[in-house]
């Protein structure tokens, strides 16, 4: 990463994570030491609200509440043997989920004095009664496509909860930084369409722009088979540009060869 300017990492996961690798944590740092990277954030995933869908899927998304008491002990040991070498900070994604906003609440608010940077995201839109992860597969996006009846109300209902996500009042260890804003284009050259509804993408940047919040520049995109782009992307891209919104690179690393994985490409022009 020579002559890089891009020095932080704001968005890896951990051997936690349920839908990763085992990788340990110093794998993962000694990864982010050689590409001379100064700050990173473990961002697992907060445990999920409830079983608003099947049980067994949703223990593949987020650790349970044992599981991610484990994860903050065992970084706090991690984080005083890098002291030196790296600033390691504790920290959460943590998922919106559209009519838990109590439960989420109350579980940042137990552990919110122990995480130092966090990640708002959405992966879960409700549909009536029901709830739907945008990300899991082409085959269950084009179940949501026939729920919804077009690929442009599944984006309207994405980016509409993005709204909600923002708004919401989560309480005071609310994270500040937004996850993956254009995730719903994971699947977009399996399902192309290019959104255009500028009215709602602005609102959801002049609510970051009220809030202050950051936007989680999110490379993963870019190794998706069906993605190839980064988040965000398009209109919301030049948006966030357009209207000053801090952006931090975030590689969402599920393995420890993925740490600061395509920030080279970007060096020298978005930050």
């Amino acid at each position: 990463m020579d002559n890089c300017r891009i020095l932080r990492d704001g968005h890896i996961h951990s051997p936690y994570c349920p839908h990763g690798t085992k990788d340990p944590f110093e794998l993962y740092i000694e990864n982010s030491l050689k590409l001379g990277l100064k700050e990173i954030t473990f961002t697992e995933h907060m445990p999920l609200p409830g079983n608003f869908m099947e049980p067994e899927f949703l223990k593949e998304c987020a650790p349970s509440q044992d599981v991610i008491e484990n994860y903050i002990k065992e970084l706090e040991s991690i984080k005083d043997k890098y002291k030196f070498d790296i600033k390691i900070n504790i920290g959460f994604e943590v998922d919106f989920i559209e009519g838990y906003e109590a439960i989420i609440k109350d579980t940042l608010n137990r552990y919110g004095d122990k995480i130092e940077d966090s990640i708002l995201s959405v992966h879960f839109i409700k549909v009536e009664d029901e709830y739907y992860c945008v990300d899991v597969s082409p085959d269950e996006f084009g179940k949501i496509v026939k729920k919804l009846g077009s690929v442009e109300k599944v984006y309207d209902s994405y980016y509409e909860t993005l709204l909600k996500a923002i708004k919401a009042d989560l309480g005071l260890y609310k994270p500040k930084r937004i996850g993956h804003p254009t995730l719903i284009r994971i699947f977009n050259t399996e399902y192309p369409f290019e959104y255009k509804n500028r009215r709602l993408l602005e609102a959801i940047v002049k609510e970051m722009k009220i809030n202050n919040y950051e936007v989680d520049f999110n490379t993963a995109g870019i190794r998706k088979p069906y993605c190839k782009e980064p988040y965000p992307s398009g209109i919301l891209a030049e948006l966030v540009e357009a209207y000053g919104i801090n952006i931090v690179f975030g590689s969402d690393a599920h393995t420890a060869l993925d740490v600061g994985r395509d920030f080279i490409k970007y060096a020298g022009e978005l930050e």
